[in-house]
């Protein structure tokens, strides 16, 4: 158990990752979070855009929601929209208050103006003020964005992308800890891409200045499997061999989402289309894929295969032929 940074909240550092709650029943997340409270994981992430994920997960809490922090975040900007999405948060969650709310993937260009009069930081502390929610946060793919909340120091946790595969991070996380900031990671198995769970929570969790990991977990077997790695963090010699191997093998064909490539002349969000494709191919969560897709700008059928995007590209992925996958899946 630890402090999750400077806030009042004592949890595992194994904690739960609600995305995959869209896919099983309400029957089925009733048991995972019995498990969870068997196994005194006692943290718990979900968000407004995870459809039924938070409506799940408040029926499964009625009686015991003492027995967990609760966190999620919202994409609203204006402050009239987030104060809204804290209000269906909480008839959700069927609670009181909310222990973390965040500002959900804010991007780079975004950064600046959220902090505006009529932007959606400024529902967030009112909502703090008013003891709706505990704590504000912030979770981005972007690096330049998770630089920036460090150095103003407005929010007190940030959750960034950082596993086996992209530990791009780092130095942000290590900075982050020295001041005080929770830091909370997401994608610890690469969006599902590393089969080896144990390996790749304990890559996470052997960093003493990590707070908490929140794997993605549907199945009571998930959870006893992923609480195990508590039992010992620290690599092996034969851990560290594996975790080389996972690289040389993964990192020919996966996006970091360090959008070195960017901007493409057409306006193809990149790393965007990667990451839908991740929730399509391997979370098995096809029709929230699509529908998110349809809604995005920069979509891979754009791409007219100048190569432009190759050339900057730190991993040398092959990123034209993978954006043809993309509008296989997705259109």
């Amino acid at each position: 158990m630890r402090l999750l940074g400077k806030t009042d909240m004592k949890i595992k550092r194994v904690g739960f990752g609600g995305i995959p709650i869209q896919r099983i029943t309400q029957e089925d997340t009733n048991n995972v979070i019995s498990e969870l409270e068997k196994q005194g994981i006692n943290f718990i992430d979900t968000a407004r855009g995870y459809t039924i994920s938070e409506e799940y997960i408040g029926n499964s809490l009625e009686g015991r929601r003492d027995k967990f922090f609760i966190a999620t975040k919202s994409m609203s900007r204006g402050y009239e929209e987030m104060k809204a999405d804290i209000e269906v948060s909480l008839k959700n969650i069927k609670t009181d208050y909310i222990d973390l709310y965040q500002i959900h993937n804010l991007k780079s260009e975004e950064y600046e103006t959220i902090f505006n009069e009529d932007m959606a930081y400024r529902a967030l502390l009112e909502a703090k003020q008013e003891g709706k929610i505990k704590h504000i946060g912030i979770t981005s793919h972007s690096l330049e964005t998770m630089e920036n909340a460090v150095e103003d120091d407005k929010f007190e946790t940030i959750q960034f992308p950082y596993n086996i595969v992209e530990d791009q991070a780092d130095e942000v996380f290590r900075k982050a800890h020295e001041r005080g900031i929770g830091i909370i990671v997401m994608k610890p198995l690469a969006g599902g891409a590393l089969d080896d769970a144990n390996l790749a929570i304990k890559y996470i969790l052997s960093k003493d200045y990590i707070d908490v990991a929140i794997p993605g977990m549907d199945s009571i077997d998930q959870v006893r499997q992923n609480i195990l790695v508590l039992e010992d963090t620290k690599l092996t010699e034969e851990d560290y061999k594996k975790i080389d191997e996972i690289r040389n093998t993964l990192g020919k064909k996966f996006c970091r989402r360090c959008e070195y490539c960017l901007p493409c002349p057409l306006g193809v969000n990149i790393p965007a289309n990667f990451l839908l494709e991740g929730y399509y191919t391997r979370y098995n969560l096809k029709d929230w894929a699509i529908q998110r897709y349809a809604a995005t700008e920069g979509k891979a059928s754009k791409c007219v295969d100048c190569g432009l995007c190759e050339t900057k590209c730190p991993y040398d992925l092959p990123i034209r032929e993978m954006l043809k996958e993309v509008v296989e899946k997705l259109g």
